[in-house]
């Protein structure tokens, strides 16, 4: 099969883009917060977890614990009956605790909105830093989870496994505009349809556009 000129593939993206805008036209983070600091602790909270368990937990934690210096003031073992439904749970313990602790000892308690400053907290890399940027400080940005990589994988608008490099293909194909709704729509559709191991291309609205469609 002839390997798709760059112009080529940058009109299919524009068609999946249209395609997504019908799909799910209010495609957003499905994690409930009411803050930046609830954001942010959630996100951390979701790595492999999902979205559901870490919103049924949250709500108690984030009533004993409202704001960065509150939680800061904890300990780990203090957090972790909260938190222990979801997956790691003691390590995710650690790391909002320890961001807390940056989050007021170098920002006067606010989360900041600054990217590089989110990916020196601790427990927060690419993902979580483009998940708060953008959907608690409206900065574009493309937050590469496992559904994004895969779908961007079976689009064939990347070929690599790496999240960083799956992220700079997505950047380059896609208006800036559209980074964080193309991310919060794949993910959708991620969940919904391009399963991991069984996608259901017989019903998928992007099979015509995905090279990779049985």
């Amino acid at each position: 099969m002839p390997r798709e000129r760059n112009a080529d593939k940058r009109h299919r993206a524009e068609q999946v883009l249209a395609e997504l805008d019908r799909g799910y036209p209010d495609a957003a983070t499905e994690l409930d917060f009411t803050a930046p600091f609830e954001l942010l602790v959630a996100t951390i909270l979701s790595a492999q977890a999902t979205d559901v368990s870490v919103n049924a937990a949250t709500p108690a934690l984030f009533q004993k614990y409202p704001d960065a210096p509150a939680l800061a003031a904890a300990t780990p073992e203090q957090v972790e009956p909260f938190i222990k439904t979801i997956g790691l749970f003691r390590n995710k313990a650690k790391n909002i605790v320890a961001a807390a602790k940056r989050i007021v000892e170098l920002h006067g308690g606010e989360v900041p909105d600054d990217y590089d400053a989110l990916l020196a907290l601790p427990g927060v890399g690419r993902k979580t830093a483009n998940v708060v940027a953008s959907n608690a400080f409206g900065r574009p940005a493309i937050a590469v989870d496992t559904h994004v990589g895969r779908l961007a994988r079976r689009l064939k608008f990347s070929r690599h496994d790496d999240p960083n490099k799956v992220e700079q293909d997505l950047m380059s194909l896609f208006p800036q505009e559209r980074w964080t709704f193309l991310h919060h729509a794949l993910i959708l559709h991620g969940r919904r349809v391009c399963h991991a191991r069984s996608p259901s291309c017989g019903s998928c609205t992007l099979a015509p556009l995905c090279p990779s469609a049985e």
